[in-house]
């Protein structure tokens, strides 16, 4: 064989090879595109699990939706209860969530939430004021049902709602008003699942609302104290609202 037929030989090799290496990187293309995708894709399998655990921290609003009966005491006196400002306080839960199917879950999460509400007492006859400052340490056992969307890369936003029972683990004040030891409250909320590579970070904001009346109106404590007496009096009920901003950790 010649060399220039030895040339053309091992032009057509090459050609042949080339044609043929790009044939399998053409029929390869899917694949390799679904390998960096799931190289993008954080934790693509954490959702598939029945069971997760976590826990939370976070902040909250304390605050308390006062309901006047339209009281007035026998020299003219007018109670009227207000909050006139809002602290955060502090929160920490646990959490485990069940798996329902793609879209539903089922979590608890017990925790302790501290706060504080400062009340202001005005007698609208006078102009006459005062304050107390009601401080609580909630022991709580939110039971919540979570609706969550699709998963979009790295993020996933859902929706929740359900029931909250609480109990005041606090030393109670015995000032103007006193709250009752325990509560039930119902909750909304939303949030967003982020998937990072190691754990999923899930900001979430939630909306509380008392459905008991917190105050307790029998106060044998009061019988010799007038001015307590009437604001008491003047109080047809109070319930709880709380905003919760938490970080949960997945």
């Amino acid at each position: 064989m010649s060399a220039k037929s030895k040339i053309s030989c091992i032009v057509r090799a090459a050609i042949m090879t080339a044609a043929a290496a790009v044939a399998m990187a053409v029929a390869a293309l899917p694949a390799g595109a679904q390998t960096l995708n799931d190289k993008l894709l954080n934790r693509p399998y954490a959702d598939m699990h029945r069971f997760h655990l976590g826990f939370s921290v976070g902040v909250n609003t304390l605050g308390l939706s006062f309901h006047h009966n339209g009281f007035v005491t026998d020299d003219g006196q007018t109670w009227f209860m207000s909050q006139p400002s809002y602290s955060p306080g502090f929160c920490v839960n646990g959490l485990a969530e069940l798996r329902l199917n793609n879209y539903f879950s089922l979590r608890a999460q017990p925790g302790l939430w501290f706060g504080n509400r400062v009340v202001n007492f005005l007698d609208t006859s006078t102009g006459t004021r005062h304050d107390q400052n009601i401080k609580s340490a909630y022991l709580v056992l939110p039971v919540e049902v979570k609706f969550a969307s699709m998963r979009m890369r790295n993020l996933r936003p859902y929706i929740i709602g359900g029931v909250i029972p609480a109990y005041d683990v606090g030393k109670k004040s015995s000032d103007f008003l006193k709250i009752k030891g325990s509560e039930f409250m119902v909750s909304i909320g939303f949030g967003c699942d982020f998937y990072l590579p190691y754990f999923k970070l899930i900001p979430e904001l939630k909306f509380c609302f008392g459905l008991t009346d917190c105050i307790r109106h029998d106060r044998p404590d009061l019988v010799d104290d007038p001015l307590r007496t009437a604001v008491n009096a003047s109080l047809k009920r109070a319930t709880t609202q709380m905003v919760v901003l938490s970080f949960y950790f997945e």
